[in-house]
């Protein structure tokens, strides 16, 4: 049985329910669903032939082409469709909703599937991730100088059960230049924004949601204008951590990474840096000096960030006194100002 449904019933659908995404192995991976698997009727050699061959001899042939090079694979088809969906239920997509998933749909309803089949396919899920970016949520943004240990009390917000949403991990980046660590693998952009789309659906729009102040991009990808205009106007509480206490973490977060790495990230921002300053950090990085090169690059960052925060409404901007980083004592002791401040920033319970 094919059942053909609209996205907000295919978004809603029994989680048990797997989805499987029929677009060839290079469209799967620039963008799908989270959580999703590739049964690619094509590879993406004979998409481009189908492709051409509808454009310059018509739909009968490409569609006769198409039969011709998936022949062989149906058994195969079938057989992945089983592995992901042993009780023979599952919800199918292509691009538009067009051939490609409707042959898998036909094939598999024909070995005895309940198909559930996205109707506009893969274009029209894009469209309702982009719609998720102009809701409106109840943010409170986190923000603090860089070493303040942000990542980490949103961690621990989360687990005190406060809804959050970490930027950073979404993204594969924590921001800065030297945000990679040497070993993040960045999503695409369409990936990126597939993911955050998929956690900001679950939220209750009505609790607060905090969420890490950061700059419209992170790495090489950007916060979607929606939410990042939301952003932008929502209430910050500033946590205020002493240097030497950011110094020593962001030693114990970045210190042990390859030096290379370091003097090549810090080469990159030796205009923002200035010419001395990216000098001294180099050879402070060559010489092990950890805390040296962290506080001569913190000079940038900090400046960077009070010229961000300078762009607020000081109505907007809440400031809390932190002694360290220790992430659990920092997020109880958010959690109890943040109740004791005016109502719109408390969380709901």
């Amino acid at each position: 049985m094919i059942k053909n449904i609209a996205i907000d019933s295919f978004i809603n659908l029994d989680k048990t329910i797997p989805v499987a995404d029929v677009r060839t192995p290079a469209e799967f991976e620039h963008g799908h669903i989270p959580g999703a698997y590739n049964i690619a009727l094509f590879s993406n050699e004979e998409r481009v032939k189908v492709g051409t061959t509808y454009k310059q001899q018509g739909r009968e042939k490409a569609i006769l082409l198409g039969f011709d090079l998936t022949g062989a694979k149906w058994s195969g088809f079938i057989q992945q469709a089983l592995e992901i969906a042993p009780d023979k239920k599952i919800a199918l997509h292509c691009w538009r909703g067009g051939m490609r998933s409707g042959a898998m749909a036909w094939a598999l309803d024909l070995y005895g599937f309940e198909v559930y089949l996205l109707e506009g396919g893969y274009k029209k899920y894009r469209r309702w991730v982009l719609d998720q970016f102009g809701e409106q949520y109840n943010l409170m943004v986190l923000g603090g100088m860089t070493g303040s240990g942000k990542t980490l009390i949103l961690h621990q917000l989360h687990e005190l059960g406060e809804q959050v949403i970490d930027l950073e991990d979404l993204a594969q980046h924590n921001g800065s230049s030297y945000g990679s660590m040497n070993k993040l693998l960045q999503p695409s952009q369409e990936q990126f924004e597939n993911d955050l789309a998929t956690q900001l659906v679950q939220l209750d729009k009505n609790k607060l949601l905090w969420i890490e102040d950061e700059s419209i991009t992170i790495g090489k990808r950007s916060i979607p204008n929606g939410l990042w205009d939301q952003m932008k106007r929502a209430s910050l509480l500033n946590i205020k951590v002493p240097l030497i206490q950011r110094i020593d973490f962001l030693v114990q977060e970045y210190g042990q990474l390859d030096k290379d790495f370091l003097i090549e990230c810090t080469q990159r921002i030796w205009k923002r840096l200035g010419p001395e300053q990216t000098k001294n950090a180099v050879t402070a990085i060559t010489e092990g000096r950890m805390a040296d090169f962290i506080s001569l690059v913190l000079v940038y960052y900090d400046k960077t960030y009070r010229t961000g925060i300078g762009k607020r409404s000081p109505d907007a901007i809440y400031e809390l006194d932190c002694v360290d980083t220790n992430a659990a004592k920092n997020a109880a002791q958010i959690l109890e100002y943040t109740h004791r401040i005016t109502g719109a920033l408390s969380p709901a319970n």
